[in-house]
């Protein structure tokens, strides 16, 4: 059975100071609001309400943490970018988000979902750009990669790879798609591979 089987939900914080002590490997699950973080992660746990997924963008406004197999993490931070949420609690998200990354020093990897129509757009790059210090792989899912032909995927997939090549960004990309089996299977076997090459 692999981590993302066994996988159920722990809790959802919303205060800094509420964060749960760090313990063990974490995969942290990030991207713009409404760009399908809840769908993948259901589907790379091959559940169908482990996380919920919402047409209104910014339904994430907590991070959530769900236990995996062998004592690591899945965490879910909140969409950035347009929310359908209040300022002022928009306004709390990046120091939560920060409070977080700041008492973390055991990360998995990161992995990021960004619209395979509309991939790495400026906020994309700028959330790597934050994550530079973060000592852990990075994974770019182009998600939602069914809505596009085989010739478009094809195209998304090189200028997301350019982009990153430009940035000096060292990351995988991968096509994504919840819809699509193969497209999972292949973003959990990395991911498995990363929580087991960092269980030490």
């Amino acid at each position: 059975m692999n981590a993302f089987q066994q996988a159920r939900f722990i809790s959802s914080v919303v205060r800094a100071e509420d964060l749960p002590p760090a313990a063990g490997r974490e995969l942290v699950f990030a991207g713009r609001s409404n760009v399908g973080k809840s769908s993948a992660i259901n589907a790379l746990a091959n559940r169908r309400r482990l996380a919920f997924a919402s047409r209104t963008p910014g339904r994430t406004r907590s991070i959530n943490f769900f236990e995996l197999g062998g004592g690591a993490r899945l965490v879910d931070l909140p969409g950035y970018g347009y929310a359908a949420a209040p300022r002022a609690l928009r306004a709390t998200w990046e120091p939560l988000i920060t409070g977080f990354l700041a008492a973390r020093r055991r990360f998995a990897g990161i992995v990021l979902l960004t619209d395979a129509r509309r991939p790495l757009v400026q906020s994309d790059r700028q959330f790597l750009a934050w994550l530079a210090p973060v000592d852990a792989p990075r994974l770019v899912l182009l998600s939602k990669a069914d809505k596009l032909s085989r010739v478009e995927q094809a195209q998304a997939l090189a200028h997301s790879r350019a982009a990153l090549a430009k940035e000096r960004i060292e990351a995988t990309a991968l096509l994504f798609s919840s819809k699509q089996e193969e497209t999972v299977a292949e973003a959990r076997a990395l991911l498995e591979q990363w929580l087991a090459e960092r269980r030490a």
